[in-house]
């Protein structure tokens, strides 16, 4: 995730969820694909800055995101991080394609914004960096099996 210029890490964001929806460009691949980044995400985060920081910064994050997106508008459970991420998902699949693409891109872009404010560029891009990296598409995948 380059950070000296943040459009080339919202360009990474993009490129990176394109690249995990894969060939089958619906909601549900959106919405699974999105799932899947924030589990990571999650799990990277929650050792440095602990569940309820993480939490904390993801529903921040919605708050801001629901500006633009009231769906994703939600009362949030700080201590349940699964639940949350099941409810993000259902309202990801029940949009259109288009609309839970950029909805899932606001949320990333968002939280990434406010991790770096709150842990600098250079442990974001240390912590992050493994999210971002190359994710075999199901048809890239049939050619290895």
């Amino acid at each position: 995730m380059p950070t000296t210029n943040s459009s080339l890490y919202r360009e990474t964001v993009r490129r990176m969820l394109a690249n995990r929806v894969g060939d089958s460009p619906d909601a549900k691949a959106i919405a699974k694909a999105t799932l899947s980044i924030w589990h990571q995400v999650f799990t990277r985060l929650k050792p440095l800055i602990g569940p309820r920081g993480t939490n904390v910064l993801f529903a921040r994050s919605l708050h801001l995101t629901g500006a633009a997106y009231p769906w994703l508008s939600m009362a949030v459970d700080h201590a349940d991080s699964k639940d949350l991420l099941a409810d993000i998902k259902t309202r990801l699949e029940d949009h259109a394609p288009d609309v839970a693409r950029a909805a899932s891109y606001a949320l990333l872009t968002n939280f990434i914004d406010l991790l770096t404010t709150l842990i600098g560029e250079s442990l974001t891009e240390r912590l992050l960096d493994p999210v971002w990296a190359p994710y075999p598409t199901s048809s890239q995948k049939e050619r290895v099996a």
